[in-house]
C-alpha cells in the first residue's frame, strides 16, 4: 500500500520547517519541495540547460551551477520573468514530488511546498495541511530571522499567494503561534488523526 500523499505549507516565516521536523521525529517521511528544487537545476540537469539558455551564463555560479541569487535578482522583481521560471521548475518538481511520494514508507507522506497555492496542479494529494500566523508575526519573523526591512517584508509577502487562498486550499489548519512545546502536542494529535485517516483514505481512489 502506497503512503497516502499530504501537502504541508504555509507562508513564509510561518514556521513549516518546524513543523515538518516535529512529524519528522514521530517517523514520518517529509518530501521536501525546497530540495526537490535543487536537484531539479543540478549541473547537468535539463532545467539549468533551459534556464542558462533562457538567461545567460550570468545566473550561473563560476563552477556551472545555478546562481541562485543571481537567479532571485533577476526575476523577483519581474513577473513575467517569474513565470518563465516557474513554467521550468515547477512540472518538473511536481514530477520528482511525486516519484518520492509514491515510493515513500509509512501510512502518509508529507510533502512540504512552501508554495503549493503558487505552483499549480497537485491534483494527487489527499489532504492539505496549513500551518499559519498572524501577518504580523511573519513581519516580526522576518525582520528578526534575516534582517529584512519593511519595504523587503512587503515584497516577500506581496510575492506570494494571500492567507486567504491558502486558507481556502487548506483542509486543516496548524496555527503557529505559540511556544515549541505546544506545537509539538498538536503535531502529535494530527498525526493520531492522519493515521486513522489513512487507513480509509488509502483505499479510496486517487485523482490522476
Amino acid at each position: 500500500m502506497n503512503a497516502v500523499p499530504i501537502v504541508v505549507t504555509g507562508g513564509v516565516a510561518s514556521g513549516k520547517s518546524t513543523v515538518t521536523r516535529c512529524f519528522e521525529q514521530l517517523g514520518v517521511t517529509i518530501v521536501d519541495a525546497d530540495l526537490v528544487a535543487r536537484e531539479v537545476v543540478a549541473p547537468g540537469a535539463p532545467a539549468l540547460t533551459e534556464i542558462a539558455a533562457r538567461w545567460g551564463e550570468s545566473v550561473l555560479a563560476a563552477d556551472g551551477s545555478l546562481d541562485r541569487g543571481a537567479m532571485r535578482e533577476r526575476v523577483f522583481a519581474d513577473p513575467a520573468q517569474r513565470q518563465e521560471l516557474e513554467a521550468i521548475l515547477h512540472p518538473r518538481i511536481r514530477t520528482r514530488m511525486r516519484a518520492l511520494a509514491d515510493t515513500a514508507a509509512g501510512a502518509y507522506v508529507l510533502l512540504a511546498i512552501p508554495l503549493f497555492v503558487e505552483s499549480g496542479d497537485y491534483g494527487w494529494v489527499r489532504r492539505v495541511l496549513l500551518v499559519d500566523v498572524p501577518e504580523s508575526m511573519q513581519r516580526s519573523r522576518l525582520m528578526q530571522r534575516d534582517g529584512s526591512s519593511a519595504r523587503q517584508v512587503d515584497g516577500l509577502l506581496a510575492a506570494q499567494a494571500s492567507r486567504a487562498a491558502r486558507w481556502a486550499r487548506a483542509d486543516d489548519v496548524l496555527i503557529n503561534d505559540g511556544p515549541l512545546t505546544a506545537l509539538e502536542a498538536a503535531v502529535r494529535r494530527l498525526h493520531n488523526r492522519y493515521l486513522q485517516w489513512s487507513a480509509t483514505a488509502a483505499t479510496e481512489p486517487a485523482s490522476a
